[in-house]
């Protein structure tokens, strides 16, 4: 189902679309922002220079640094009475990010989460589960209300209490599950546990997954605990944008559909900031057209995709992100060698004698890197000598993929932690005293 008529525009009106809001969203910032108003005039750019899409590349970066600069509220623009929702980061790094809305940014965000809702197959008849924890997070508030607004029934159970997560699909007969790809796979594992088959026993058949990175081996993997029935959609945003809802995938599983009415994207090179040629994989950058409370332009997401414009066979002509390859501040630097965690997950997940939780440990011992892999055995087993094969088919998968030698760790099932929320995988100890 497309929700709004906004989703099949012909691109020439989407594009004079995008540029009439382009315009007024730069005049504004320009005259309303201070941190805006310098950083376009330290460039040289004045708010009548912005006369094609094209000229987008010449206005400056925005950055999580900028948002932490001006906390918290010196990029918004407008006034803080007029802001009737106030969400944060959990600041784990440095000063949280701040963001904030306006009523018609509330009813701006519920519009394109009903929008990637349809698109990931959801309907006034499911019963939702939202197992994303509700807070500063803009997670579970964003699908709430974009589920709800196209008339699904909600259940807001958080995370954690896993028992209780599963006793609520059963009673309530539970169609969608909205959770991280990890929290749905430890979900069912849960299940499992207590004796309730997730594919016989239980009535989901849609997984609306996001905040992580879904790789086609995560996807493989949920199926074979979910069921090969299950339709597993992923979805895009990010707090500093609106939270979810900046893209989302529709049933042709061929990228993300970006709400291009609200947002317009880039592709650049994460080091020279050069924009790229449709197609080339680099860093994304989105620029918010629409929002009042704190429209960003031009904010480095760091995370790694690529856009295609083709239409799509579902009807929408909004352009496509590929689901993301990882991003520019989560690839570790190996010895070398640009490493993503997701390639260590492709091997992992490909491997059937494994299960899908892992850890990246990260060393130095001297002047070199130590890379350690320690992953779940799928069933127990006493053979040494099936240990042994199955580390070395790690080890030979993984010097193929990276082009480094690992040490991998068989630990017992349910050994490794379990996360409800974004799951933390990587353990860098090189740089701490």
């Amino acid at each position: 189902m497309i929700w709004s008529k906004e989703e099949t525009l012909p691109r020439k009106e989407l594009e004079a679309l995008q540029l009439e809001r382009l315009q007024e969203t730069v005049t504004r910032v320009y005259d309303r922002v201070p941190a805006y108003r310098k950083k376009m005039d330290d460039a040289g750019i004045k708010p009548e220079d912005i006369k094609t899409l094209s000229d987008l590349s010449k206005l400056p970066f925005i950055t999580k640094q900028d948002m932490r600069d001006n906390y918290p509220f010196g990029l918004f623009a407008v006034d803080r009475d007029q802001l009737v929702r106030i969400h944060a980061s959990s600041g784990t790094t440095g000063k949280p990010t701040v963001v904030g809305y306006t009523e018609n940014d509330l009813k701006t965000w519920t519009d394109c989460v009903s929008r990637i809702a349809c698109m990931g197959g959801a309907s006034s008849h499911d019963v939702a589960q939202i197992c994303f924890g509700y807070g500063m997070f803009t997670g579970a508030l964003g699908l709430h209300y974009g589920l709800e607004n196209i008339g699904a029934a909600i259940v807001p159970s958080s995370t954690g209490n896993s028992q209780k997560q599963i006793m609520y699909m059963q009673d309530f007969e539970t169609s969608l599950l909205v959770a991280t790809p990890s929290y749905a796979l430890r979900l069912a594992e849960v299940a499992r546990e207590m004796g309730v088959d997730p594919i016989r026993d239980l009535k989901v058949k849609i997984a609306l997954v996001g905040s992580e990175l879904l790789t086609d081996a995560m996807r493989e993997e949920m199926h074979k605990y979910w069921g090969k029935d299950i339709l597993i959609t992923s979805n895009y945003g990010m707090s500093e944008l609106m939270g979810p809802g900046v893209s989302g995938e529709c049933l042709e599983h061929c990228g993300m559909h970006i709400n291009e009415d609200y947002f317009i994207p880039e592709i650049i090179d994460p080091k020279t900031g050069e924009v790229l040629p449709v197609g080339e994989q680099g860093e994304l950058v989105i620029t918010c057209i629409k929002k009042e409370g704190l429209p960003l332009i031009r904010y480095r997401t760091k995370d790694i995709t690529r856009l295609f414009y083709e239409p799509c066979k579902c009807g929408r002509t909004f352009c496509r992100m590929e689901n993301l390859s990882g991003r520019s501040d989560d690839m570790l630097k190996i010895r070398g060698v640009n490493v993503f965690p997701s390639q260590i997950e492709e091997v992992i997940l490909g491997i059937a004698e494994l299960g899908p939780h892992y850890e990246i440990i990260l060393e130095r011992e001297g002047y070199l890197d130590k890379l350690t892999v320690k992953v779940e055995l799928a069933q127990s087993t006493d053979s040494f000598s099936k240990l042994e094969q199955i580390a070395g088919e790690v080890r030979a998968r993984l010097k193929t993929m990276l082009g480094l030698d690992a040490k991998v760790l068989l630990e017992s099932p349910n050994t490794l932690q379990r996360f409800e929320g974004k799951a933390k995988r990587v353990k860098d100890f090189r740089f701490k005293e």
